[in-house]
Formats: C-alpha cells, sequence, structure tokens
C-alpha cells in the first residue's frame, strides 16, 4: 500500500487574520509540525493550495478558493498520476496529527470523527470527487463525506484546530506547561 501524505493549506487564514501555516509553535512553522505527524505514516509528503520551502506543493484544483475539497481533489489526482493507492490528508492547522493504521476492515474512507480533515482516501475516490465539485455547490467536506459513505473514526487523542492566534497561544502555554516540546 503506497500512501501519498497532503496537508491541506489553500485556506485564508481569515479568522486567524495572518498566514496561520507560518505561525510559530515553539519555534517553528506550525505547517512543519502537522508535517512531522503526518510523514511518519506515507511514503510522499505534498502540500496543497499553497507553495512552502522545502516542500512538494501542488495547486488546488480544478482551482483555488474552493475549501479543502479542492485541495483533497489535487491530493488524489497527484496520487492517481504517481501510482500512490490512498491519500491521508491532515490541515495545516490542527494539531498533533491523527495516525492511522495501514491495515484497515476494508477499502472504504475513513476520517476521524469531528476532524473532518484527517482522514485516507482511496485513489480509487479520484474521478468521484471530480464530479462531485462539478455537480453541485455544496464544498463542504461533510457533503464528500456523506457522498462516499466515508466511516467516521473516534480517537482518544485530542487535536486542537488552532484558528485564531489565541487558540495556538492557549495550546502553546498549555505544552510548556507540562513540558511538552
Amino acid at each position: 500500500m503506497k500512501r501519498l501524505g497532503a496537508i491541506i493549506a489553500g485556506g485564508k487564514s481569515t479568522r486567524f487574520g495572518s498566514d496561520k501555516a507560518a505561525a510559530m509553535l515553539n519555534g517553528r512553522p506550525l505547517i512543519e509540525h502537522v508535517a512531522d505527524g503526518l510523514c511518519r505514516q506515507v511514503d510522499t509528503l505534498i502540500v496543497c493550495g499553497r507553495a512552502w520551502p522545502g516542500m512538494e506543493c501542488i495547486q488546488d484544483h480544478p482551482f483555488p478558493d474552493m475549501g479543502p475539497l479542492g485541495g483533497l481533489n489535487a491530493a488524489l489526482r497527484y496520487a492517481q498520476q504517481n501510482g500512490f493507492d490512498e491519500v491521508v490528508t491532515a490541515g495545516c492547522d490542527v494539531v498533533p496529527v491523527a495516525q492511522f493504521p495501514m491495515e484497515r476492515p476494508d477499502d472504504r474512507a475513513v476520517y476521524i470523527d469531528g476532524h473532518y480533515l484527517f482522514g485516507v482516501w482511496p485513489v480509487a475516490l479520484a474521478a468521484r470527487l471530480e464530479q462531485h465539485l462539478r455537480n453541485q455547490d455544496n464544498l463542504s467536506m461533510r457533503s464528500w463525506i456523506a457522498a462516499t459513505g466515508a466511516q467516521a473514526i473516534i480517537s482518544a487523542d485530542i487535536f486542537h484546530n488552532l484558528n485564531t492566534p489565541l487558540a495556538l497561544a492557549e495550546y502553546a502555554a498549555q505544552r510548556s506547561n507540562i513540558g511538552i516540546r
């Protein structure tokens, strides 16, 4: 099973007020923390929707500003063209990164319940997502999850969606209070 890791990073960071992928957490950009968590479970890692130094980057497809589905669609197309079997996704602003086992009970897509950008998406869904994006105005991850019958996975991990500078500061303070780097 060959896995492509895709960091979904094409958002405008409007709630954050500046580029949240570049926001510093313990002396490193947030996107690099996500890359560290994702790279341990994939063969290759890309960033969707933006350029990032030192990482291969692809543009959202079919065009920018489609939200996470534009990034996922681009990743699935890239995976299909480069011989990958599935895409493991993570948003650029949620830590820690969910861990997905290599073996799953079936070939269905899976995602972390409540954190829709953490998912494993079979490359066989590439054409279906392309059609999904062409045939409706609903660009939400929830609509795509419903359309595919993706299975929710419950995780014991506590994930932190760092959508604002305050959320990032609180998370950093919490980590330093318990000695985590």
